[in-house]
C-alpha cells in the first residue's frame, strides 16, 4: 500500500498537473466541443476558455468528469482512486472515510463516482478471438427485498450474476433477472467470438445457446464431482467469483440490488487490470483515472 510521498498525493496543485498530465498530455481538448489546443488560462488556477467563437466555454481538467463539480481536493480523489484501485476485495466507505479523513457520505459518494470510473465503456471487442477458452458461470448473491428467504429456485430470491472470463483476459460480469437461456443468450452474443471455446457445467440453457450461435461449447459435470478433464473447467471463473464473494460479504457486507452493476464493474475492472497481466497498482490507479472522463454521477444519479 502507497503511503502518497509521491507530489500528486500530497497538493490539490500537483493532482491537478498530473491529471492534466494524465487526460490531456500535450493537447488540451476542450470537453465543451472537442477542439484541441484551442483554449488559454483564465486567471483562475487550472480553468482554461476556449477560442472558438461558438464555444468559449470555461472548463477544467475535471469539467465532465466524475470528479466534475467535487468539494473534495484533487489530490485526496487519486488517493483515493489509488486505494480502491490497489484493494484487492475492495475498500468500504467506512474505511476511506477514515484513511482520508473525509465524512462518510463523501466518501459514500466518491466509492460510487470511482466505480463508475471503472466501469468499461463504448463498444468491447468480443472474448475468445483465436479459439480462446471463456469459461462462463453464474454465481447469486444477497436477497432481494421483500423476498423470503427460500424460493422454489436458488436463484428465486436473490441477485442472481452472471460473468464470462476469458483465460489470460478480462472479466465481464451482469447482473441478470435468473438463469434461463432468453436471459443468457443476449450476453453470450454480445461479447462472445463464434471462434471462441466456449467453457460451463453441464446446465441445459448453456447447450441451448451452443447450438443457436454455432458455438464451440466444452462442459464439467459438477454434480458428479467432475471438474477438471484436460483443459476444460470452470476453475477460472469460479476463482474471479471466490474474490468477488469475499469482498462483498467480507468489505462490504451488504449492497442494494440498484448499486451491484457498480460493483461488478469495480471487481471486473481490478480482475482485468491485475497483476498476473503485468498491470501493477499505480497503473491500475491511472487507468481508473483516465476512465473518469466523460463520466458523470449526481446525487440525484447514484444509481
Amino acid at each position: 500500500m502507497s503511503n502518497f510521498t509521491a507530489p500528486h498525493f500530497q497538493s490539490h496543485e500537483a493532482a491537478r498537473e498530473y491529471l492534466e498530465g494524465l487526460r490531456w498530455g500535450a493537447e488540451r481538448v476542450c470537453p465543451h466541443c472537442g477542439v484541441v489546443n484551442q483554449s488559454f488560462a483564465t486567471k483562475k488556477p487550472g480553468v482554461y476558455r476556449c477560442r472558438v467563437k461558438e464555444c468559449r466555454k470555461d472548463f477544467s481538467v475535471t469539467t465532465k468528469s466524475v470528479m466534475e463539480s467535487s468539494h473534495i481536493k484533487l489530490h485526496v480523489w487519486l488517493q483515493a482512486f489509488y486505494l480502491m484501485a490497489s484493494s484487492k476485495k475492495g475498500m468500504s466507505a467506512h474505511q476511506l472515510h477514515r484513511t482520508l479523513g473525509i465524512t462518510y457520505k463523501s466518501a459514500w459518494f466518491l466509492t460510487h463516482r470511482i466505480r463508475e470510473a471503472m466501469r468499461a465503456g463504448g463498444l468491447l471487442p468480443p472474448m475468445g478471438g483465436g479459439g480462446n477458452p471463456v469459461e462462463v458461470d453464474e454465481t447469486f448473491y444477497g436477497r432481494l427485498k421483500g423476498m423470503p428467504k427460500k424460493g422454489r429456485y436458488a436463484w428465486a430470491n436473490k441477485n442472481v450474476v452472471l460473468t464470462l472470463v476469458e483465460r489470460g483476459g478480462a472479466a465481464r460480469s451482469f447482473h441478470i433477472d435468473g438463469v434461463r437461456a432468453g436471459e443468457i443468450l443476449p450476453i453470450i452474443r454480445a461479447n462472445l467470438s463464434k471462434e471462441a471455446r466456449l467453457m460451463t457445467d453441464e446446465a441445459n440453457a448453456y447447450k441451448y445457446i451452443a447450438e443457436v450461435e454455432g458455438l464451440s461449447h466444452e462442459t464439467v459435470n459438477h454434480s458428479k464431482d467432475e471438474y477438471v478433464r484436460g483443459d476444460i473447467s470452470t476453475n477460472t471463473v469460479e476463482g474471479y467469483y471466490s474474490i468477488f464473494k469475499r469482498g462483498m460479504k467480507g468489505v462490504y457486507q451488504h449492497c442494494a440490488e440498484k448499486h451491484l452493476h457498480r460493483y461488478l464493474a469495480e471487481f471486473d475492472f481490478r480482475y482485468s487490470n491485475r497483476s498476473a497481466l503485468g498491470v501493477e497498482d499505480g497503473e491500475r490507479a491511472d487507468l481508473a483515472v483516465k476512465g473518469a472522463a466523460g463520466k458523470r454521477l449526481t446525487y440525484r444519479q447514484s444509481h
